[in-house]
């Protein structure tokens, strides 16, 4: 290995540096009673672990999770290395534009306000999302979209039905439509943004679709069926931005 190449691999780090050694949590469907059942957890747990390929693998914490489950934490080498040259990332693809670049862009293109419908859908009940998105009061230090003089933004709430989110985003002539799910459990915020695709695809004028949440992973738009994906940590700023550059044309000057 040249010593360039040293510098791109890297082994993670616990108590020492390059000692591999990493931490990983899971739950398993055994009893954590009876002394016989710890024991029996326990030796699941690192069994479990070695074969992730943690040797020598520790089980640092079990915990009851109920009478028929437990929790666990292990806690050991791995001989895995990352090479950085070798990692690929998605790169935002548009300029992070301010609020008052944002605001003349579109009052530029469209001549009229920018239409925003949000919502979180089906049983998903967390409004955290969508709220510090949509929400003056924002996320992060930056306000939200409400706080554009150039947008509507329509904040629906939660548990929202597609065939209602549909129906209002259309009878809004709604330019974006942005969902946040933040319920996971068996890929539900996969299949819910599918079904969003779906239902808007099912003729008439098809707005912008945006999905968010801290679970989606942002190179999953094209098999979601969706214009852009944004995962945890986004911005109000980023979605403005994102919004403004997407659904305006390039400003002259830019062009020339």
């Amino acid at each position: 290995m040249t010593a360039e190449a040293a510098r791109t691999v890297i082994r993670p780090y616990g108590d020492t540096t390059g000692d591999g050694r990493v931490q990983a949590s899971f739950t398993l469907p055994v009893p954590f009673g009876t002394e016989e059942e710890r024991a029996l957890a326990e030796g699941a747990a690192a069994q479990l672990a070695h074969k992730m390929g943690l040797d020598p693998a520790m089980v640092v914490h079990a915990k009851a999770m109920g009478p028929d489950f437990t929790f666990f934490i292990v806690y050991g080498p791995v001989r895995h290395v990352v090479d950085l040259a070798e990692v690929t990332v998605a790169q935002r693809e548009y300029p992070l534009m301010s609020a008052a670049e944002i605001n003349r862009r579109i009052r530029s293109a469209f001549g009229r306000e920018m239409v925003v419908v949000g919502a979180t859908v089906g049983v998903d009940a967390h409004t955290v999302g969508i709220d510090a998105i949509l929400n003056v009061k924002g996320h992060a230090g930056e306000k939200g979209l409400e706080s554009y003089r150039e947008m509507r933004v329509v904040n629906l709430g939660s548990q929202v039905a597609v065939a209602d989110l549909v129906t209002r985003a259309r009878g809004e002539s709604a330019d974006a439509v942005l969902v946040s799910q933040v319920v996971t459990q068996r890929d539900a915020h996969i299949l819910a943004a599918k079904q969003i695709a779906e239902a808007f695809g099912d003729g008439g004028r098809r707005p912008l679709l945006v999905v968010g949440g801290p679970r989606f992973d942002p190179a999953m738009a094209t098999d979601l069926g969706v214009d852009r994906v944004f995962g945890r940590g986004t911005t109000p700023r980023e979605v403005a931005s994102y919004l403004a550059h997407t659904l305006t044309p390039e400003p002259l000057e830019a062009a020339l």
